[in-house]
């Protein structure tokens, strides 16, 4: 009796809880702080914006960077989208989401970029960077150079993908300039951020942002990001008829509650923007500091050289001495007084080189003081006898078409052949291969001016074959193409030395 007592009892608190539960106001779920932004993509205009420049986690929107940086990169030659990358140990082990990169594992440089821009891969992301600049510390550093260029005033980059670190930070502001920049300076590359699905080499992926994509009319892109300190993040762009809008919406509690949010934004927007409005493109990356990247795409950044061509003053010649003349030293008109006493005695014993007239038209000093000088140097240069020519051999042989001539000395012919000057310079190295003859011989110019102690002078040659660009340097000996090829090797540049075709 007891023991049913006792289960009663517990039985009944456990319903007293669950009602007093019941009645308590419910918990409100933490999230991060929200910012929001949203710009007719037209011509940048404003239309709405809260906590725009309030610094944020801006998670794997950070992606949308080191993608602008990859593609800055591919466009200056740097690399190719055919670049084989090895992936690295630290690209490996990042975390989730990952497309799942193997360490020492070769991989083409479309596919880690197709893997970063759908899948949002944190592996693939810190490949790019890697390849860019050897280093995520030092891509890190060309992304914050970038950003600055593009005015992105209030954003710091830590790393390639986005995963919270400290001072890793940036605005609603910020990242709708991004996103623009990316539609515009680089549209070849801007169906990516559309792709539902895209093959990423080693497998397909689906796109992080398919259910926005698939909802919204005219939605296209751009790029999602979470994390817990940054909560769920997008920017988007969409375009319907002549009008484009872009959205950026920070700290989302929820994927479903973020995209509705950015979809009420948009159409926000679009009621906003104008039917019609004039195309301002942004201006042209301008670096602070210009990266000048060597073939293997490590960069250094360097100062900026500005040419001046406007002249500033004319710069015309002296005047003619005008006055009296100066005299010189006593020393030199002494030695002048000997030379000329020297001159005139060898004149006078040599009188079939140097006729001189009894009678002299009057002259002042200066001009006679030339007139001897004149003298002493025709004196010096006048043969002492005058030239004969030589005497006719006397055993002489005439060409006849007879038979006077009885005695002839055969000689056998010699063969003259052109002594060669190549120095056995049949050799050379191979560089790489490229899709366009620009980039071959943007790399062999680069290349030529980082190792000029070998290559100075070996002939630069763009080579076509099976639809690729070899850059080749040729007319090297084979000792030189080795030693070229080591230096290059040591600097982790591509080379391959060819040996005579």
């Amino acid at each position: 009796m007891e023991k049913r007592l006792g289960q009663f009892v517990r039985y009944g608190l456990f319903l007293f809880g669950l009602t007093v539960l019941a009645l308590l106001p419910p918990l409100k779920a933490t999230s991060a702080p929200y910012a929001a932004m949203v710009i007719d993509a037209r011509s940048g205009e404003v239309l709405h914006s809260r906590n725009a420049d309030t610094r944020l986690h801006p998670a794997s929107l950070t992606k949308m960077m080191t993608l602008y940086v990859t593609f800055d990169a591919i466009s200056r030659g740097e690399l190719s989208l055919d670049s084989l990358i090895k992936i690295s140990s630290k690209a490996a082990n990042e975390p989730p989401s990952k497309l799942g990169l193997k360490a020492g594992q070769k991989i083409k440089m479309r596919y880690l970029i197709r893997a970063a821009s759908v899948k949002s891969a944190n592996d693939a992301a810190t490949a790019l960077g890697e390849a860019v600049s050897g280093s995520e510390a030092a891509f890190a550093r060309r992304m914050n150079r970038t950003a600055k260029a593009l005015g992105m005033s209030r954003t710091t980059f830590k790393n390639a993908h986005g995963l919270t670190e400290t001072g890793h930070l940036s605005t609603a502001r910020d990242m709708t300039t991004m996103g623009r920049r990316l539609f515009f300076d680089f549209p070849q590359y801007y169906n990516l951020f559309s792709r539902k699905t895209t093959n990423a080499g080693i497998r397909e992926v689906a796109n992080t942002n398919r259910r926005f994509l698939g909802s919204y009319k005219g939605a296209d892109g751009i790029k999602t990001g979470y994390t817990r300190a940054a909560g769920f993040n997008l920017v988007a762009s969409a375009e319907r008829g002549n009008e484009r809008i872009i959205t950026t919406v920070f700290g989302g509690r929820s994927s479903a509650t973020r995209n509705a949010k950015v979809a009420e934004l948009m159409d926000l927007g679009f009621r906003r923007a104008p039917t019609k409005s004039r195309i301002v493109k942004p201006k042209p990356l301008i670096y602070a500091d210009i990266e000048d990247a060597n073939p293997n795409g490590k960069v250094s950044a360097g100062k900026t050289i500005r040419l001046v061509r406007a002249v500033k003053s004319s710069i015309r010649p002296l005047p003619r001495p005008s006055g009296e003349a100066v005299e010189p030293p006593a020393e030199l008109l002494m030695a002048m007084k000997d030379d000329i006493q020297n001159a005139l005695s060898q004149v006078k014993e040599q009188p079939e080189a140097v006729q001189v007239a009894e009678v002299e038209p009057p002259v002042d000093d200066t001009t006679k003081s030339a007139i001897d000088v004149a003298l002493t140097v025709a004196s010096e240069n006048a043969p002492t006898t005058a030239p004969q020519p030589k005497p006719r051999p006397a055993n002489i042989v005439l060409a006849s078409l007879g038979d006077s001539v009885t005695e002839h000395t055969a000689t056998e012919p010699i063969v003259v052949t052109r002594i060669s000057t190549s120095g056995g310079r049949h050799w050379g190295i191979n560089v790489g291969k490229f899709n366009t003859r620009y980039h071959a011989e943007r790399i062999l110019l680069k290349t030529a001016l980082t190792e000029m102690a070998t290559l100075d002078e070996a002939l630069r040659k763009v080579v076509k074959r099976n639809g690729a660009f070899d850059a080749n340097f040729v007319g090297m000996s084979q000792e030189m193409a080795a030693l070229a090829c080591r230096r290059l090797s040591a600097r982790n540049m591509e080379c391959e030395t060819l040996g005579p075709s």
